[in-house]
């Protein structure tokens, strides 16, 4: 084995005794001190729906690695329900916590010198969380999904989480009443899993198996159904042989396959959020990568799949149609997937793909053939100007108005902005400015859901735009543009708007401009003061003063 870190601290015989005595206290016996150690990092909590499903998972994944001849070491990590949370102070912790995963995951990875890491996780953030730990460690490792939800259902139709949201905006419109709404929220999440639209975990999950990180079809696999618990020990027994070949992440995260996931990302139609944490995994596998390059990829790749939130199916159909797999192989056939890059199991994407046939099966709408795509080009745009001079991201597919030019109506946070649009008090034609919510100011990077999802429900999601120093869920769409960089908090230009200003978002053109003068807005800078910290202690105030900007992924380190 070429990583010995392991032997330095078990098998050095009496000059390490009190570390093997203490091994044997948590169920070692003599035949398991030349065996690898390998982490296994559970987030398992009832927390939320997503993660309440993991810890099976976990103790199906300690049994692929003893049969495989590892010794599996069980430690947690934490979560936050991003849809819980969604709307509250607390979801200024959402994206604080992809950092502390990721720390924790690094401390007991490192702290206890394990040669390798299989981590489980359902909810947003746990996804990208061990990703950063696994390509900052650099010791073999594995990502296990814990799995979708299974759609709602009432009358007839599937629900998600987004749209209990979206009831909220369509009985405060009055178009529908109380009986309704509270139908909507009893169906809407009906066991265990992630969210089940092509949102922000779904997105992921699907990112880690065309990156290699993952085993193929486990990241659409539903988490209450069998397969999954296998997947769960399969990857167990893959680590391991990881392990003896000494595959390191490094090996899989490479320039070439952050492409492969982003192309996959955006065939899937998936997240905003994917823009962020692929910044943030890159700078952790010290992979060149820039916004620039999701606008890159973007203009060559083709929306496939007809999903929620913008689409028809969820991502229990995807699974049934044939899975990331066929959409990769789609992607490969057509030359937008690197065939070359390595995976977790040793062999190339191109040897995983070899039986998947190039076109989807015609008996399902789910993933389009390559000559009928639903949209020609993906649909994650980064736009810039002088409201953005470093960048912003919108989904600019499935909107019918891809250009606006409105008035700003502005509010300082999430909150503000949402009991305007419960009131009444957003118009068709307005450009709505949501401000000092960005990683340092939120400080957090808030997800705007409540709002972005009220405006849908009020039926204005093809008239209002909405801007943002903040982030969206996944299950965000609309004209709608987050992510601005620089954000308000650091005198960013979108903190020098002013109620009624007139705003340009444009989706083909790839535009954010606030239609003032130069001159003007150096005399609105001159004015500026930056406002006081919301937080002076605790972990938002330390993160508030490690975090960098969102162009840059919003990376603590």
């Amino acid at each position: 084995m070429a990583d010995n870190r392991k032997s330095q601290i078990i098998t050095q015989g009496v000059a390490r005794s009190p570390n093997r005595a203490m091994l044997r206290a948590v169920g070692f016996t003599d035949a398991d001190f030349n065996k690898p150690i390998v982490g296994v990092a559970s987030a398992y909590s009832t927390i939320t729906p997503c993660n309440m499903g993991i810890a099976p998972l976990a103790e199906r994944a300690q049994q692929g690695i003893r049969a495989a001849g590892g010794m599996p070491q069980l430690f947690g990590t934490i979560t936050i329900s991003d849809g819980i949370s969604m709307g509250t102070e607390g979801m200024k912790y959402s994206l604080v916590s992809r950092d502390v995963i990721a720390d924790s995951i690094e401390t007991a990875c490192t702290g206890q010198s394990m040669d390798g890491v299989l981590a489980i996780g359902g909810c947003d953030k746990n996804m990208p969380g061990a990703m950063i730990a696994m390509a900052r460690m650099n010791i073999p490792a594995i990502f296990v999904y814990g799995g979708t939800i299974k759609p709602g259902h009432l009358d007839g139709e599937d629900l998600t989480v987004v749209s209990a949201f979206e009831a909220v905006g369509q009985h405060s419109a009055g178009k529908i009443d109380d009986a309704r709404l509270m139908a909507v929220e009893q169906n809407a999440c009906p066991g265990a899993g992630s969210c089940g639209g092509m949102f922000t975990a779904n997105t992921m999950s699907s990112a880690f198996e065309a990156m290699g990180m993952s085993l193929i079809y486990s990241s659409t696999m539903a988490a209450e159904d069998s397969e999954k618990n296998d997947n769960a020990e399969l990857a167990g027994k893959v680590l391991v042989e990881a392990i003896r070949q000494q595959i390191l992440p490094r090996d899989i995260i490479t320039r070439k396959s952050i492409e492969n996931a982003i192309s996959v990302v955006m065939a899937v139609g998936g997240s905003t959020n994917a823009v962020l944490h692929f910044l943030a995994i890159a700078h952790s596998a010290e992979v060149e990568w820039t916004l620039d390059d999701f606008e890159r990829i973007r203009q060559r790749v083709p929306v496939l799949c007809d999903l929620k939130p913008s689409g028809k199916y969820v991502a229990t159909d995807l699974h049934k149609a044939g899975g990331i797999p066929q959409v990769m192989k789609i992607l490969l056939a057509n030359g937008l997937l690197h065939g070359d890059c390595l995976t977790i199991t040793g062999q190339t994407v191109a040897e995983v793909l070899k039986d998947i046939p190039e076109e989807p099966s015609p008996d399902q709408d789910v993933i389009r053939p390559w000559s009928k795509p639903i949209y020609a080009q993906g649909h994650l745009a980064i736009l810039k100007g002088n409201l953005a001079t470093e960048g912003s991201v919108a989904k600019i597919t499935g909107i019918k108005k891809r250009v606006i030019t409105g008035a700003a109506k502005v509010f300082e946070s999430e909150e503000e902005c949402l009991a305007a649009i419960l009131a009444g008090k957003v118009q068709a034609g307005d450009v709505l400015v949501i401000r000092y919510e960005g990683p340092k100011g939120g400080p957090g990077m808030r997800e705007m859901l409540a709002p972005t999802a009220a405006i849908i429900g009020a039926g204005l999601g093809d008239s209002v735009g909405l801007i943002t120093d903040g982030r969206f869920s996944g299950g965000t769409f609309g004209l709608v543009v987050g992510h601005v960089a620089p954000e308000a908090f650091v005198g960013g230009a979108i903190a020098l708007v002013k109620e009624g200003d007139s705003i340009t978002i444009d989706a083909d053109n790839k535009l954010l401009q606030l239609n003032v003068s130069d001159e003007e807005l150096a005399a609105r800078r001159s004015q500026w003061q930056p406002p006081a910290p919301r937080y002076t202690r605790g972990v938002l105030a330390k993160y508030a003063k490690l975090v960098s900007t969102s162009s840059l992924g919003a990376v603590t380190d």
